[in-house]
């Protein structure tokens, strides 16, 4: 578990806008998880790059790089041609406004992630892990001094460092999970990416309408036929007012993606029509989910 500290103890000389920002710098204590963080940053809508050295940070944010795309940079005591004073050189120097992110532990949380990982700390000699830690909090406190948002991830989990992440890029919360509705045919198996399923084949099946049998979901008269089974109306709003409590706890726990999948017998008409309900449902509570349906993409690439 990564773990919060309550405050996040962040030095006060280097105030940022609340604009997101659009290059991040983290560093911090080597075990305090900068590569879960850049992970993160990832999810967030960064291009992540990790242990560029020094010299080449100023050519990563320089005037001519792609501004389409925010960028996170992690440097730390291991990154080639560290040293305190040059990266706070570069800082100063760069002509792109950088959000510096100070990454911070407790030691004996370090000596426990080291200990049961087995890696050896960048400084320490003959094993003296502790001695190691001392000397590189004493090295990199005048960069946890100048950091716009210092996060202590003794007890963060992993969803709790991305919302502080989120917050300390001014991004806000964190974003809403990609989400993703597929409608498919129980004969032809579950999609495997599938995070929640539902059944929709207790409906009304037009399969047996001689005049529905050919058509699909995605046309009025068969929306209309298993719009009107008594059964459908209950359902769908128990299905909206299910989703109205678990997005949000998805979204808090951090979840990038979420694909939510329907089914029914052929996947043609019933779970069709109820995955395109959904998600003009969704679109009006402005929440926009992907729609897509796996048997109808297959017929039309036979």
């Amino acid at each position: 578990m990564i773990a919060a500290e309550p405050n996040s103890g962040a030095a006060r000389h280097a105030p940022h806008d609340t604009a997101p920002a659009r290059v991040v710098v983290v560093t911090g204590m080597s075990g305090a998880g900068k590569t879960a963080a850049l992970k993160a940053l990832e999810d967030l809508g960064y291009e992540a790059v990790d242990n560029a050295p020094l010299a080449l940070v100023a050519e990563l944010v320089g005037p001519e790089r792609d501004s389409g795309r925010p960028l996170a940079i992690g440097i730390d005591i291991r990154t080639r041609d560290f040293t305190v004073a040059g990266l706070s050189a570069r800082l100063d120097t760069l002509v792109a406004p950088v959000r510096l992110v100070f990454l911070d532990c407790g030691d004996e949380v370090l000596r426990r992630r080291y200990s049961e990982t087995r890696h050896r700390h960048p400084l320490a000699q003959a094993g003296r892990l502790t001695e190691a830690i001392g000397r590189e909090r004493a090295l990199l406190a005048p960069l946890r001094e100048r950091a716009h948002e210092a996060i202590d991830t003794s007890a963060l989990t992993l969803a709790g460092l991305k919302r502080r992440l989120a917050s300390a890029c001014g991004l806000g919360d964190a974003p809403a999970p990609a989400l993703s509705l597929v409608s498919f045919a129980y004969r032809n198996g579950l999609p495997p990416e599938a995070d929640i399923v539902f059944d929709v084949r207790f409906l009304a099946n037009p399969h047996y309408e001689p005049d529905l049998v050919s058509l699909t979901g995605l046309d009025a008269a068969v929306a209309a036929f298993v719009g009107a089974d008594p059964a459908f109306a209950p359902f769908f709003e128990s299905l909206s007012e299910l989703l109205a409590v678990v997005l949000p706890r998805y979204r808090a726990e951090g979840k990038s993606y979420l694909t939510i999948a329907i089914g029914c017998t052929g996947g043609r008409h019933r779970s069709v029509f109820v995955v395109e309900k959904l998600a003009a449902r969704l679109a009006g509570e402005g929440q926009q989910a992907a729609a897509s349906h796996r048997e109808l993409a297959t017929e039309a690439a036979a």
